[in-house]
């Protein structure tokens, strides 16, 4: 078992060996995920999609991803966890996102939070950061701002955009953040942010130069279809093998072929005799 992974761990990945980062919303999923050796799980607010059916990441409020960290770190012994800090949860206030940051690690157990936004989002990250909680950032398409943006779309695609996306990114390593997401950016521009931070990049839809890349663990492994972005890669369709599997067991139980002998309980047969008494 290689050793734990640590914040200090990722910082000092830069520009070395590619960090790899997959989501998981239960035990279940962060023992695979672990045991596969990826460096960081993130318990994603993507829960709020493909995990609890909703059209956006805005619907999952911060009991909800306290209680799936939680899950999530007692199925994690190696990788990072890092909780992500849901749709008002830390836009309102400093305080409120130091007291709601600290409690992915008291409660759910975390190692580090990862929050979205980049100018507005400064005094969040050092107040945060000033607590003692290490901040992941993100930016580029920031998935609760899709209101704002007007869908799910790509982020500096334009010099002048590109260049926004660069001063923010230097804004967010300044003010303490120990490394960035950033989520559909062009390749060219993801390469500049990575080239022009200290702090590692973790790119999904970012290209591969990245320090690193994330991607939706339900996507990697094809149990999430209602929709695939351009830059998501299927490793399995574990999906359609569970469609599969069930279809056989409901033609079973309609058959009456299972359960079988060998999954059923038996007693003495002096017992049953006794039940004809």
């Amino acid at each position: 078992m290689t050793d734990k992974m640590t914040v200090p761990g990722v910082v000092s990945r830069k520009g070395g060996r590619k960090l790899s980062m997959l989501t998981a919303y239960d035990a279940v999923l962060a023992r695979l995920a672990d045991a596969s050796g990826v460096d960081m799980i993130l318990v994603g607010d993507s829960l709020a999609m493909v995990g609890l059916g909703q059209p956006d990441t805005l619907a999952v409020g911060m009991d909800a991803m306290v209680h799936h960290t939680r899950a999530v770190s007692r199925g994690t012994e190696r990788a990072l966890v890092v909780g992500d800090m849901p749709f008002m949860s830390y836009q309102t206030c400093d305080e409120e996102a130091v007291r709601n940051a600290g409690r992915f690690l008291a409660e759910g157990r975390a190692g580090a939070i990862k929050l979205e936004g980049g100018a507005r989002m400064l005094s969040r990250v050092r107040a945060i950061v000033a607590a003692d909680i290490p901040v992941m950032g993100h930016i580029g398409l920031t998935p609760q701002s899709v209101a704002k943006l007007g869908g799910f779309k790509v982020q500096g695609k334009t010099a002048k955009a590109g260049r926004a996306l660069v001063d923010e990114a230097r804004l967010l390593e300044e003010a303490g953040c120990f490394s960035l997401v950033l989520e559909a950016v062009p390749a060219p521009i993801a390469q500049l942010i990575t080239e022009a931070v200290s702090i590692p990049t973790i790119g999904i839809g970012a290209g591969p130069h990245c320090d690193g890349q994330v991607l939706v663990t339900h996507d990697v492994l094809g149990l999430f279809d209602r929709f695939t972005p351009r830059f998501v890669k299927r490793y399995a369709e574990l999906g359609r093998a569970a469609v599969a599997a069930m279809e056989d067991f409901r033609k079973e139980v309609e058959e009456g072929t299972f359960p079988a002998e060998e999954h059923c309980f038996d007693m003495p047969a002096a017992e049953i005799e006794k039940l004809k008494d």
